[in-house]
């Protein structure tokens, strides 16, 4: 049974103001330069620039009463266009009627980008230039453009041949695809077009020279790749019948491979971005002075001609013409001025929350060392600046600080907390450096092994169990003690 009533209810409801700022705080300054550009793009009452005269906006209702009770019927009149304003007649060149006023210390704001040809397209390049068939070239660019991003040919070739056919009517077999493969494989960088790391690996080392490591290090990658990879050094010995110096040899020529040769062009034609940072922080006597990076304060105002057409419009008779376009302008206004006080807001929570930031951590900033970091997560900032973790969480979503030491990602800092055997409070950040530290300063031919590892972080007053220590050396991209192994 249908039944109408009147209910009060409480409901927390977010403005679009708030919105506004809370998507403007997870943004790093690189992509802010864009956000307000296609604001501007977007809202004709926005404009770049310091605005020196700063007037208070009639309100709407203001706006419309006042647009109601105004008498007379005023035309607006506009001037005729006249294009020889905008196209000088001399013959002056440009480059006599432009300046470069900029200082030294100004700001450069231009953002370098490198780019080049793809690693596919470099294959094709080289198989155009082979002496082949029509045939073998469309083969052997379908094989191509199967290969992944490290040069691999991941796919079975028996999936190639049923695609072509179904896709582009082109009938071949998995003898005539490996045929092709083969001079796929046969272009440059060596070892591109392989279907696993073995075979990646011999086809570089068909390609160099056959000296006596060379054959040795084609042996063992032939014949003893699974020995090789799990680094069994004494059983590859054994079985080859080589010495220690042969086998070191042989490693030698194995280890200057590359295991993935389609990075060889991928990192050099992709196009490389610089890392802008949000925050700068300099030591100064001793003590710490942050500043916010000039590109999150930009110099914005709202549009005096858009001001200017309010009080036109207030004076016009009313009709409805006029009424909707100055709703409309007023809107315009309005989202310039909430843009505006969103970019103050954010300037004012970006810098409260990193000034925290950069107490608690005041050590590390004055000296640079890893161990003098404390344990620091998200509610220790929000309830000393007093705001919603979740706040505090955009504010450190992908953004950078300037450092004497170095450029750092802010999440960097955040780390949890363990009790040491004193009692103190310490960051795991602390205890990973220690790790590292001592994996890299161990004896390569006889790595550390897990337990070794906990002995001497006990030793050091840290009582941490073997698990945890296992889960601190995978998070710092370590492997196993039997895989660090060298001769």
């Amino acid at each position: 049974m249908l039944k109408q009533g009147l209910f009060q209810k409480l409901q927390q409801k977010l403005s679009p103001q708030q919105i506004q700022l809370m998507k403007l705080l997870q943004v790093p300054t690189a992509e802010l330069e864009q956000r307000i550009k296609q604001e501007i793009e977007e809202n004709p009452a926005l404009e770049e620039g310091e605005d020196h005269a700063e007037e208070e906006l009639p309100s709407e209702e203001q706006a419309i009463a006042e647009s109601a009770d105004a008498e007379g019927n005023e035309e607006n009149e506009r001037d005729d266009f006249d294009l020889s304003d905008y196209f000088p007649d001399d013959d002056t060149p440009d480059y006599k009627l432009s300046v470069k006023n900029k200082g030294a210390d100004e700001e450069d704001r231009e953002m370098p980008l490198a780019g080049g040809a793809t690693f596919q397209e470099i294959l094709m390049d080289q198989l155009a230039l082979r002496e082949i068939d029509e045939r073998t070239e469309q083969l052997g660019q379908n094989l191509i453009g199967n290969l992944d991003e490290d040069g691999y040919l991941r796919r079975e070739l028996d999936a190639i041949v049923n695609d072509l056919a179904f896709t582009m009517n082109l009938m071949t077999d998995k003898a005539e695809l490996g045929r092709v493969l083969k001079v796929v494989q046969s272009l440059d960088p060596p070892g591109v077009a392989a279907r696993d790391l073995r075979e990646c690996l011999l086809l570089q080392l068909d390609r160099m020279p056959h000296t006596v490591e060379g054959r040795t290090a084609r042996e063992i990658v032939d014949k003893h790749f699974e020995a090789f990879s799990k680094k069994h050094y004494d059983r590859i010995m054994e079985r080859l019948e080589i010495d220690e110096e042969a086998l070191r040899g042989a490693m030698d020529v194995i280890t200057r491979l590359n295991p993935k040769p389609g990075n060889t062009t991928r990192e050099s034609s992709k196009p490389v971005q610089e890392i802008v940072p949000d925050f700068i922080i300099n030591t100064v006597d001793g003590q710490l002075e942050l500043q916010l990076n000039g590109r999150n304060a930009p110099e914005l105002r709202v549009s005096r001609q858009y001001r200017d057409m309010i009080e036109a419009y207030k004076r016009d008779k009313k009709n409805k013409e006029s009424k909707e376009a100055l709703m409309f302008i007023k809107q315009k206004l309005d989202g310039a001025k909430w843009f505006i006080d969103a970019i103050k807001q954010r300037q004012h929570t970006l810098l409260t929350v990193m000034e925290s930031i950069m107490e608690h951590q005041k050590q590390f900033f004055l000296t640079g060392d890893e161990t003098k970091l404390k344990p620091m997560i998200l509610k220790d900032i929000a309830e000393k600046v007093g705001m919603d973790i979740s706040t505090v969480s955009r504010v450190a979503n992908s953004k950078y600080v300037q450092t004497p030491y170095g450029t750092i990602l802010l999440k960097f800092f955040f780390s949890e907390s363990l009790t040491n055997e004193a009692g103190e409070e310490v960051s795991t950040r602390e205890v990973k450096k220690i790790l590292k530290d001592a994996i890299e300063a161990e004896e390569k031919r006889k790595p550390l092994t897990d337990d070794e590892l906990t002995a001497l972080l006990k030793e050091k007053g840290y009582n941490i169990a073997r698990r945890t220590v296992a889960k601190y050396r995978e998070q710092l991209e370590i492997p196993v003690a039997r895989l660090r192994k060298e001769l």
